[in-house]
Formats: structure tokens, C-alpha cells, sequence
């Protein structure tokens, strides 16, 4: 494990790594910046009782007084839930102040990215990913998370780029940077609250055996980077790709009329689709997070028998 005087892991996360045993890294900003409370609490309870009912052990990671945490306490998790979007969300920019004024940050996929590889965990399961945001063209308004997909070798399973993004310049962006995208079970990449998007994937793998041997074949080839999965909403929460597209076409109109930009971007365009669509887009976000993170500890255990 490498050792960073900012980081404490969790000791049964510690425990693990240094048995072997497969573990999965877990995002904090669904908890703080994702869904109201109690809501979030639960979903993240139960999204780490996914992964071990699955074989093996969650690491929440968050940053709680300025320390790098890699597994969270039930306590922890409840304090990030109540507090809400009070804390910080954290991208790689924001972390030398939050732990320099040892403050609170929910990570981010970057930051948990970050986090993960430092304390030595290789899976990380999430939502979706951040991208390339429609307008970027004028506004350069591209998610860090391609940045570090592109740098940082941790393998990311998610259900696509979230579908209020420009999902063809978002492949585009990681294929430049050299960064597989696997569609598990399909051949075309998930747009988050739907199986479909009209964008084909590099590759389609069927098994967590194969994403695990593909993942330690990059490692073995010291290819830079990690490795970006897709693993589409399970078909009964799926949405109606008409449905959840004009709700993000309204929600966009909304956040151009109410100037905002930046990293408030994406938690608002959320919150509008949430509202547009009367919840039904918080739960499939909710299900699609524990298909994933089922997903994540499959491969994890599959991974650890290599």
C-alpha cells in the first residue's frame, strides 16, 4: 500500500488490502451533493451492503478535517448525509486547501480516483462520470473525471456519462487520452438513466472475469491510465429516453437563464431533471448505483484471483 501522511484507511479497508481480499472504492458527493437526507444515508448504507453481499469490502472515501479518508464509519457516512451540500465538493483543485485548512470535502470520481489509488484499491464503482458538457465547444466546460480517467490507473464502473452531457464529444475526449471504454454486456454506451445512447463503446466484455484480466493486463503492460466500464441501468428502471431527454433539455434552458457554470453545473441539472421528472430519475439513479456497485465487487473478486 502506498502511504501518504494525509491518508488514513479504514482498518477493516486496511485489513483487506493486505490480506488480498478484493475491496471497492465508493464516491461521497452522491451522499452530500446526490440526494436529499435521509435518502442518501440509506442509499449509501445500502450500496456498501451491496458490495459485501457480493464479496467484498466498500471503502467510502471522503474528506473528513482535512484528512484523505479511504472507508468511512456508519457515523461518517451520517454526518456527510446530514451536513449535505454544505460540504465542499471536492475535484482535484480544491484538495491542497481543504486538507492545507483541514476541512470537509464529499470526493468527486476524481478525487476518489486519487484517494483510492493512493491507499492501493483498484475498483471504484459510481453513477456516471462527468464529460464533455453540451456547449463546451464555447465554454470549455469539460469534467476533470476524463483527466484523471486518463491518468490515474484505477478502473471506473459506471452506467455511462451522465445523459446531460455531450455523450459523442465525451468518447471522443477519452479516446484521444487513450482510455478503454467497456460496455458490459453492450456494445453501445449507457446514457446513465437509459441502456441506449446511439454511441457505440471500443469494446463489449460479458464477464468480471474478463474486465479483471483486462485490467490486469493494462497494469502488466504499464499503460497509464485506468480503464472506463459501462454497465447499463438494469432494464425495468430504465426511463423513457424521450421522457428523461426533454427533462434535460428543459433543465439545460434553466441553467443558461440562471447563469450557472463550473462545478454547480452538474448537481443542478440533476436536482431540475429530479423535479421535471417527479423523482422518477432519483430512483433510477439510486438503482443503477447499486447494479454498479454489484458489478464493481464481482470484478474486484475476480480481480484479487489472478
Amino acid at each position: 500500500m502506498q502511504l501518504n501522511r494525509y491518508l488514513d484507511v479504514n482498518p477493516e479497508v486496511a485489513r483487506a488490502l493486505a490480506e488480498g481480499r478484493p475491496v471497492v472504492a465508493l464516491e461521497s458527493t452522491i451522499i452530500s451533493h446526490g440526494m436529499p437526507y435521509p435518502q442518501n444515508v440509506q442509499t449509501a448504507l445500502k450500496v456498501e451492503q451491496v458490495i459485501r453481499d457480493n464479496g467484498a469490502v466498500p471503502a467510502t472515501i471522503a474528506i473528513l478535517g482535512g484528512r484523505l479518508k479511504a472507508g468511512l464509519s456508519p457515523e461518517e457516512i451520517e454526518y456527510l448525509g446530514k451536513t449535505g451540500t454544505a460540504v465542499t465538493k471536492a475535484s482535484r483543485r480544491d484538495l491542497p486547501v481543504i486538507v492545507a485548512k483541514k476541512l470537509d470535502g464529499a470526493t468527486t470520481v476524481t478525487t476518489t480516483m486519487m484517494i483510492a489509488h493512493m491507499a492501493g484499491i483498484q475498483i471504484f464503482a459510481t453513477g456516471g462520470i462527468g464529460g464533455v458538457h453540451r456547449g463546451a465547444e464555447t465554454t470549455m466546460d469539460i469534467s476533470a473525471d476524463l483527466e484523471e480517467l486518463a491518468n490515474t490507473p484505477v478502473m471506473v464502473i459506471c452506467a455511462g456519462a451522465k445523459s446531460i452531457l455531450d455523450l459523442g464529444l465525451t468518447l471522443e475526449y477519452l479516446e484521444t487520452h487513450g482510455v478503454p471504454v467497456i460496455g458490459y454486456g453492450t456494445k453501445e454506451l449507457p446514457a446513465f438513466y437509459t441502456r441506449k445512447s446511439g454511441f457505440a463503446v471500443d469494446y463489449e466484455l460479458d464477464t468480471p472475469e474478463e474486465l479483471a484480466e483486462t485490467f490486469k493486463v493494462q497494469r502488466e503492460l504499464g499503460l497509464k491510465g485506468g480503464i472506463l466500464v459501462t454497465n447499463p441501468i438494469p432494464e425495468q428502471y430504465s426511463m423513457d429516453p424521450d421522457v428523461i431527454n426533454k427533462a434535460i433539455d428543459e433543465a439545460i434552458a434553466d441553467s443558461v437563464r440562471d447563469g450557472v457554470h463550473g462545478k454547480a453545473t452538474t448537481p443542478y441539472l440533476l436536482a431540475k431533471v429530479k423535479d421535471i421528472t417527479g423523482g422518477d430519475s432519483l430512483d433510477a439513479n439510486i438503482q443503477l448505483v447499486f447494479n454498479n456497485a454489484a458489478l464493481a465487487a464481482r470484478t474486484a473478486a475476480a480481480y484479487c484471483k489472478l
